[in-house]
């Protein structure tokens, strides 16, 4: 799916009244609707960093970028904004949306054996891997790993790296896309 169709995913499950699994469990909703606040507020709001508008602007080649996500996501509210916005500075790269839990990729990009999300894809024109990004930056995994290792709870968890989102504004993000994107060139 594209960003547009991604979207209007979002819509239709805030929009109907008996959602699907596992939006039908109210917590996963709330997820959702939360998720798509945080999302519309990058996408206004967020600044694309200069180094990485010149880095993208260096491709000359197709790239297909393939973005395994889903709305429940927290971290995917955060970086799938700025994925899309970023994408849309080449003519030569197309975005493709996958969902994780509906017949994607996810299962050759494990992350330590498991599904997490999002991960970035970035291919060649003959669908060649050429870099892999995901699920978060380094440094809010580095809080990440260290909330868990703690055995702090879920609700800790959630707003200790949604303080760290806020805080970083989706530059920790861009400057390692920089890099992943400049090994592509």
């Amino acid at each position: 799916m594209n960003w547009s169709e991604y979207n209007h995913f979002f819509d239709e499950i805030l929009q109907n009244s008996n959602p699907a699994a596992p939006y039908d469990n109210p917590d996963y909703l709330d997820y959702t609707k939360m998720n798509q606040s945080r999302s519309k507020r990058w996408m206004k709001h967020g600044e694309i960093i200069p180094s990485i508008i010149e880095t993208v602007g260096k491709i000359e080649k197709a790239q297909h970028w393939i973005l395994i996500t889903e709305p429940w996501c927290g971290d995917a509210a955060h970086s799938v904004p700025f994925i899309h916005l970023i994408s849309e500075l080449s003519e030569y790269v197309n975005l493709e949306i996958q969902l994780r839990d509906d017949d994607s990729e996810i299962e050759k990009y494990l992350t330590n054996g498991g599904k997490s999300i999002p991960i970035l894809v970035i291919r060649d024109e003959n669908g060649k891997d050429l870099a892999v990004w995901g699920p978060r930056p380094a440094a809010c995994q580095v809080i990440f790993n260290k909330l868990k290792s703690e055995g702090a709870e879920f609700t800790e968890m959630k707003i200790g790296l949604q303080n760290w989102y806020n805080q970083d504004a989706g530059v920790s993000l861009q400057v390692e896309l920089n890099d992943l994107i400049k090994q592509t060139l």
